[in-house]
């Protein structure tokens, strides 16, 4: 082996050195917290000088992951990241989360918590317009939940309060911003059309035809 090649060999390893101990820390406080956490917070705990540092100790950590078939990753959720299990595991952490009694969202509050997602910020009036109920307790039980929260108040007569979704609703629906909202369009359910007269008069005509056979061969 030439010189030139042992001496790359050994600046490959000295970078791949640096890029384990910078991902370590990065590492060790992603998988003690249970939120996200923005990549600047992790700069300034783990002393990186960036975000910059942190996203490749993140991309480091993940290739690492892969490679070697861990079953979790590194994932941004919310403007920060979070180590979260993958995909092909949720049955089994079911199993794990089963007897936990967690309180679950009634359909009033799923509706109402939808129209302010989409429509944000709104106000409690045009919510209650779009469901056709009054929404205060509900809106004022999503706010308790941390789900929902006030996101100014409205240039009108009164300053009405304005709702908007809170980060925690972003970590509950795994979604990294708002922008991951499925669209409207993919909501719908796909309405199947009606022969045309033209189409449902042949019909009866071949079905009528199907009969008279029947009919002739007893």
């Amino acid at each position: 082996m030439s010189d030139s090649s042992a001496g790359e060999e050994t600046q490959v390893d000295q970078v791949d050195t640096v890029e384990a101990e910078t991902a370590a820390p990065v590492e060790a406080i992603l998988f003690a917290s249970d939120k996200p956490l923005p990549p600047a917070k992790v700069s300034e705990i783990c002393e990186l000088g960036g975000v910059r540092a942190v996203r490749k100790a993140v991309d480091t950590l993940n290739e690492h992951y892969e490679q070697t078939g861990r079953s979790f990753r590194i994932v941004e959720i919310a403007g920060g990241y979070q180590m979260q299990t993958q995909p092909e595991y949720n049955e089994v952490i079911s199993r794990l989360s089963a007897s936990r009694k967690e309180s679950r969202l009634s359909q009033a509050a799923m509706e109402t918590l939808a129209v302010v997602a989409y429509r944000q910020p709104v106000l409690r009036a045009d919510v209650e317009a779009i469901r056709g109920v009054a929404c205060g307790e509900v809106l004022r039980g999503l706010m308790e939940k941390n789900i929902i929260r006030i996101a100014g108040r409205a240039d009108e007569i009164g300053r009405p309060i304005l709702y908007g979704t809170t980060k925690y609703f972003l970590e509950i629906f795994g979604l990294a911003d708002l922008k991951g909202l499925p669209q409207i369009e993919q909501l719908r359910i796909p309405q199947v059309q009606a022969p045309k007269p033209a189409e449902q008069n042949a019909e009866d005509q071949d079905a009528d035809e199907d009969e008279s056979e029947e009919s002739g061969d007893i």
